[in-house]
């Protein structure tokens, strides 16, 4: 029994091992062309990849490479990460056309008035320029034409109203989302510290029977005021719709016309008035700061104070 048993396995192990050997020389070489071609493949491309890429970078200018690097190092830009989209809100302006539609106004207000009056409108430049207010027939002309006075002198008023708007908007102290209640403010506070002035010089005329003098005095300020409002307009134009180096300019020049029209209001009173009423000039030095600067300040102090209070 053993004997048939040797043989057996002497016959069969051959058989078995000569069966199995094949097998596992298949699988080697299935697993060694699914592993390593693939491998070997991705390894030529990845190269080819490369070397394309290293032979761009070298047909490139090398400020191009050396912006790229800088780009790829800003944080600021960060153009490497991956880009957000965000959402955007349209925000609606109303437009606020009233600066233009109130200067369009004193313009044409001005137009209408040089039209209709033109006569008035060149005597009052004549006697402007005319040293020698007294015995002169443009000057009784002038003081006989109350209703052109009358608008002219609220032309000069707005005028001086928007200007003092603008010179508070050019020095940061003025509110801009109201502008036009702002150049109300100020045109009425003119118009009230001038209407009281033309009142209280009436009044002291009549009282101390200097009535001649005080209309003297009177038509003197009320016509470099009208001069004033005349030639501030085209300068507020220039601060309401320029550059800000011509609004810095005209802002300048917008004051020292002021100031100029100022002492000349001084000098041609004091000289009509010195030989007619005993007074000196530090006196009349006196009354011009007390009576033509102080309403000035009052209106700078009181728009300051309203405009405080976000009008």
């Amino acid at each position: 029994m053993k004997q048939v048993l040797y043989l057996f396995l002497l016959i069969a192990l051959p058989v078995l091992t000569a069966a199995q050997h094949p097998d596992s020389i298949n699988t080697k070489i299935v697993d060694t062309a699914s592993t390593k071609m693939p491998d070997s493949a991705g390894i030529k491309a990845k190269d080819s990849v490369a070397i394309k890429l290293d032979s761009l970078k070298k047909l490139q200018p090398p400020y191009r490479i050396l912006l790229q690097e800088i780009l790829k190092e800003n944080k600021f830009l960060d153009i490497s990460s991956t880009p957000l989209a965000k959402k955007i809100y349209v925000r609606k302006q109303q437009p606020d056309d009233s600066v233009f539609y109130a200067l369009l106004i004193l313009v044409a207000a001005l137009s209408f008035l040089r039209f209709f009056y033109v006569r008035y409108f060149n005597n009052l430049f004549q006697v402007f320029f005319n040293t020698s207010l007294r015995q002169s027939q443009l000057t009784d002309q002038l003081l006989q034409a109350r209703l052109p006075s009358m608008l002219f002198n609220l032309t000069a008023a707005f005028s001086g109203g928007i200007f003092f708007y603008f010179l508070l908007k050019y020095f940061g102290w003025v509110n801009e989302r109201k502008p036009l209640d702002v150049m109300l403010l100020s045109s009425f506070f003119v118009m009230a510290i001038y209407f009281l002035k033309y009142v209280s010089l009436k009044f002291t005329g009549w009282l101390s029977g200097y009535s001649n003098i005080t209309n003297t005095y009177i038509f003197i300020i009320f016509l470099i005021n009208k001069i004033l409002g005349i030639l501030l307009l085209p300068l507020i134009i220039v601060m309401a719709f320029s550059i800000p180096v011509l609004i810095k300019v005209s802002v300048m020049i917008a004051i020292l016309l002021t100031a100029l029209m100022f002492l000349l209001r001084f000098f041609r009173s004091y000289s009509l008035l010195q030989n007619q009423v005993k007074i000196s000039a530090a006196h009349f030095m006196l009354y011009i700061a007390g009576v033509e600067l102080m309403p000035l300040l009052l209106i700078y102090k009181a728009l300051l104070f309203l405009l405080s209070k976000n009008i």
